[in-house]
């Protein structure tokens, strides 16, 4: 795995360069008061403050800011899934303290709300409904946000960028704090609503790989089962694009640390050489996203926050997924299926294999991947009822998620139908575990 990982490290130096500070050495974070410097000398730390994992993490970043004589306010982080209150209370702390970067540590929830938080902060609601054309009841909130690229044109309507993030994280999973992507939930309604914009990618990162040491397991497994889904639809709706072979191989490294990594730290947490091959497979599935993105999965995801958490939900769902796109997606189906043949979680030949036949035996091998974690198979085993598939198919038709259907290697169009003859008997695949009812897209 070290050649692996090797490479991985490679790549992402070669994306981010000096914004980004990461590896299995715990002085990494001894240089978050440098980092801060860049952008002045007040700080307001987004940091889970009552968590007894997080306190050394918390300390060694509160030690270095000091010592760079970087002022700092701090407050308790975001909840899991990034609710909307956190991001307005985070919002009105950066709006009274008005630092000169804001510093959140901890997993994608936080750093996603703060993502958030500083794009409400950063503009009044007379400049939403000028720029944006929002309306007035919703300009005060982070609404007319959401959707692709209207964080940047606030910033070209206004001349006023973003109050900058250097995000601190402490979880392998989403990468957020590499990205474009802030996902949002209401808690009132259970679904989670997503900004997509070049203009909230943090503009420097730092992430020490032992912070993951003294992650729950659950949220270990979960973290890597969201880097894999990150890659794989990714690279399903990559085919034809000019970047096909870069993500291409960043995909099957990804999957390969991934998978090879997750059941040893499952039997080992303390293994460190698996805890940064996780680490490195994760960052790539952050490269990923910002080269193409997510889709039905993903999608699917958001409708299921209340039920469980955001990796177990797309590791659900893939699957079936996999099988409806099977005969746009044969290249990819043989490059992944190998992977997963060289984990053994692939017991038959894959040579000759082709079509549906091919993407069903690759989905046998996630499906069993993820047995294997004792992780859920089918939505009826996450304990979802029939009825939310009729809620999921109401999600995938908002506007403001229509990125994920264009996305799929065949770009769904909900005014033709394709979410009820396509995505509907792939959401009751995924409920029964019956992959034969899944149709085919030629």
């Amino acid at each position: 795995m070290k050649e692996y990982a090797q490479r991985a490290g490679e790549i992402l130096t070669d994306w981010k360069s000096d914004a980004y500070l990461f590896g299995i050495d715990e002085k990494v974070l001894d240089r978050t008061g440098e980092y801060a410097e860049r952008f002045g000398k007040k700080a307001l730390v987004v940091a889970p403050l009552a968590q007894k994992w997080a306190e050394m993490t918390i300390q060694q970043v509160f030690d270095s800011l000091k010592a760079h004589g970087v002022e700092y306010v701090n407050i308790l982080d975001a909840k899991s899934n990034a609710p909307r209150e956190d991001v307005y209370r985070i919002a009105l702390w950066l709006s009274q303290i008005k630092p000169d970067v804001v510093i959140p540590i901890g997993g994608g929830s936080n750093i996603d709300a703060v993502k958030a938080a500083s794009v409400l902060a950063s503009y009044s609601p007379s400049e939403a409904v000028k720029v944006l054309d929002a309306k007035e009841e919703t300009a005060s909130t982070i609404e007319p946000y959401f959707g692709v690229g209207n964080v940047t044109k606030m910033i070209e309507g206004t001349g006023k960028s973003i109050i900058p993030i250097l995000a601190i994280q402490t979880a392998a999973s989403s990468a957020a704090h590499l990205t474009k992507y802030s996902n949002i939930t209401d808690p009132v309604i259970g679904q989670k609503k997503l900004i997509v914009d070049e203009a909230v990618v943090p503009p420097a990162a730092i992430f020490d790989y032992n912070t993951t040491l003294n992650s729950p397991t659950d949220l270990t497994l979960d973290g890597g089962l969201d880097g894999i889904a990150h890659c794989w639809e990714v690279f399903m709706g990559a085919t034809g694009q000019d970047h096909y072979d870069k993500i291409k191989e960043i995909a099957a490294l990804s999957i390969r640390l991934i998978v090879n990594s997750l059941p040893r730290i499952r039997k080992n947490p303390d293994d460190l050489e698996a805890r940064e091959a996780l680490g490195l497979g994760t960052d790539l599935g952050g490269y990923a996203i910002m080269l193409g993105g997510t889709s039905g999965p993903h999608l699917g995801s958001f409708s299921l926050v209340d039920l469980t958490s955001h990796g177990r939900a797309c590791s659900v769902l893939n699957p079936y997924y996999t099988v409806l796109y099977a005969e746009k997606i044969q290249n990819q189906l043989e490059s992944i299926g190998n992977v997963y043949k060289e984990a053994g979680y692939i017991e038959e030949s894959l040579e000759g294999k082709s079509g549906k036949e091919l993407g069903k035996i690759v989905a046998e091998g996630m499906i069993g991947f993820s047995k294997a974690l004792d992780f859920p198979a089918t939505l009826k085993e996450l304990g979802a009822a029939t009825e939310r598939i009729e809620t999921m198919l109401t999600a995938a038709k908002n506007p403001q998620l229509k990125m994920k259907l264009l996305n799929m290697p065949a770009p769904m169009d909900v005014e033709k139908g394709d979410v009820e003859k396509l995505m509907k008997p792939t959401l009751e695949a995924a409920y029964s575990g019956n992959l034969e009812i899944i149709p085919s897209v030629q």
